[in-house]
């Protein structure tokens, strides 16, 4: 059976949602930053790939989806609490359609193969998004869906623009250039993106 290492990492960067338009947790201080990134690396190390564990259990009943979690050792160490959140996260993710699944699991993998670096500063630019006001915040993200569509280089052009200059300001421009530096997962259509997490 695969290892829960892989739902806990992979649910939680479900968010993967990455890549940012939703948001990955800000972390709160360094050694948060570091255990994040010391479970990332061994879970790159034994091979688990992000939304592994969802990818082979997508298909089944929810019931059997929480036997084969209840079954799994990895799930069993871990404290109640943390074992309490994959199980709401898994329940969350299998309310939504077959779509922002994929979606989601798309985006687990597009975090998997940031760099620490990166995450790092998908934590940081997450953490800037959060601090907007919500109108602003619904139109950075909003700005950040229709860059994905977009080729890098072309994503820039827009960001230097008269009609961004117009619509955003410095802060907000800096945001979508840091954003638009990182791989960005395909665009979608809602507004409504799960948080890729830790």
């Amino acid at each position: 059976m695969l290892k829960l290492t892989s739902i806990t990492a992979k649910i939680a960067a479900a968010a993967a949602s990455l890549v940012l338009a939703s948001a990955v947790r800000p972390c709160v201080g360094q050694n948060r930053a570091d255990r994040i990134a010391r479970r990332e690396e061994r879970q790159a190390a034994k091979g688990n790939h992000a939304g592994q564990w969802l990818r082979r259990y997508k298909g089944l009943p929810p019931d059997e989806q929480q036997k084969a979690l209840e079954n799994d050792p990895q799930f069993r160490s871990l404290p109640p609490e943390r074992q309490q959140l994959l199980r709401e996260r898994l329940q969350r993710f299998n309310s939504l359609p077959p779509q922002q699944q994929d979606r989601i699991l798309q985006r687990m993998e597009t975090w998997e193969h940031l760099t620490p670096g990166q995450k790092q500063q998908a934590r940081q630019l997450y953490s800037q998004l959060r601090d907007l006001p919500p109108d602003r915040r619904q139109k950075v993200r909003a700005a950040i869906r229709d860059l994905r569509s977009m080729p890098p280089q072309q994503r820039q052009q827009i960001i230097e623009s008269d009609r961004f200059k117009n619509q955003f300001s410095p802060q907000e421009r800096d945001l979508l250039s840091g954003v638009s530096r990182l791989p960005l997962a395909p665009a979608e259509a809602g507004p409504n993106e799960p948080a890729p997490e830790e």
